[in-house]
């Protein structure tokens, strides 16, 4: 994986994951996405936020003025939407923490995806990208704040990010129980790979 500039007509995907953590099994899915991706013919911006020490804190700056979509931001915002607009497939990895996103990626979304980068002109800047929302959730699938989570992802994300930017296609999937609460040894291995084969479908439902 790397950021060199793409060969004519070899498409790209960019993967964004956010966790603290180099050793979370967030960051472990992330991985497998994006070699998956690149089994599939893609180049793959790996853009680790925390890793890359991206600051998730809003400012004046990067406030988005709805009179003027070329507005200047700065220019790490331009530098980091400069890789979003590159890639023709958009993979945000992420906990879900409190129902929402965890605060670094809600950050990037905020002032990265701003007014006249991603969305407010007539032709949106998106149009024609493809997204994948792949979350983790500590909760089972059967449990009874588990449509919370649904919620997040098909309505807030899909809807409230992706459709209101332009990317009409887009998927969301989510690997429950991802602290496998409960089991050990041959079980804990047993439904970890099976939550790594849903990110596999996932993926591969994407570029299908």
């Amino acid at each position: 994986m790397n950021r060199d500039l793409p060969a004519e007509n070899e498409p790209t995907a960019l993967v964004v994951v956010s966790h603290h953590r180099s050793d979370a099994l967030t960051a472990a899915v992330a991985e497998r996405a994006a070699k998956r991706l690149e089994g599939a013919g893609y180049r793959v911006d790996l853009l680790d936020l925390h890793a890359e020490g991206f600051d998730p804190r809003n400012s004046r700056a990067d406030e988005p003025d709805y009179s003027n979509r070329d507005k200047v931001y700065t220019e790490e915002v331009h530098r980091h939407i400069a890789r979003v607009h590159a890639a023709d497939l958009v993979v945000p990895v992420f906990p879900v923490w409190w129902f929402g996103l965890p605060a670094l990626m809600k950050g990037w979304f905020d002032r990265v995806w701003n007014h006249g980068l991603a969305y407010g002109r007539r032709e949106s800047p998106m149009r024609g990208k493809r997204m994948l929302w792949l979350a983790l959730a500590g909760l089972p699938e059967d449990d009874p704040n588990a449509d919370l989570v649904r919620s997040l992802l098909d309505g807030t994300l899909r809807r409230g990010v992706s459709e209101y930017c332009g990317v009409m296609d887009t998927r969301t999937a989510v690997l429950y129980d991802s602290e496998a609460k409960g089991l050990a040894g041959a079980g804990r291995d047993r439904h970890y790979r099976e939550l790594f084969a849903r990110a596999d479908a996932a993926i591969d439902d994407l570029v299908a």
